[in-house]
């Protein structure tokens, strides 16, 4: 049964990457089409506006750089703690929905710190530039 599974394994670890990092990809582009309320959410959150654009870079290019398989390991570690830090600062709130989404950046952090264990796989750049 581990040799069907180990076949399938180069297209699981490439469609994983493109799932987790969509979120990301789609999220930073969404930040610069709404920079301004981005910015006033993040400030009445009591997080300086001024750091969006880090935000954007790390959603954005580190969303990219993962489905692309470049430098996995440590973006995919920088985008665990983006995951974690997002989740205390935006959904601490005791309600449902905010307790939900609290667990659902976990889960996400959870999935980066897999990628950060084993790497981005066969299908990526990082294993072409590890046979060059």
């Amino acid at each position: 049964m581990d040799k069907i599974f180990d076949s399938f394994k180069p297209y699981a670890e490439l469609a994983g990457r493109i799932l987790i990092a969509a979120l990301f990809v789609i999220s930073g582009w969404g930040k610069i089409s709404g920079y301004a309320g981005t910015q006033q959410y993040m400030a009445a959150m009591g997080v300086p506006g001024a750091i969006l654009p880090l935000v954007i870079a790390l959603e954005l290019g580190g969303g990219l750089a993962i489905v692309l398989g470049l430098f996995t390991r440590p973006i995919a570690l920088l985008l665990a703690g983006f995951s974690i830090v997002a989740a205390v600062l935006f959904h601490g709130a005791p309600d449902q929905v905010n307790q939900i989404m609290f667990l659902k950046n976990f889960a996400i952090a959870g999935g980066f710190l897999f990628l950060v264990a084993n790497g981005a796989g066969k299908l990526s750049v990082d294993q072409l530039l590890r046979k060059s």
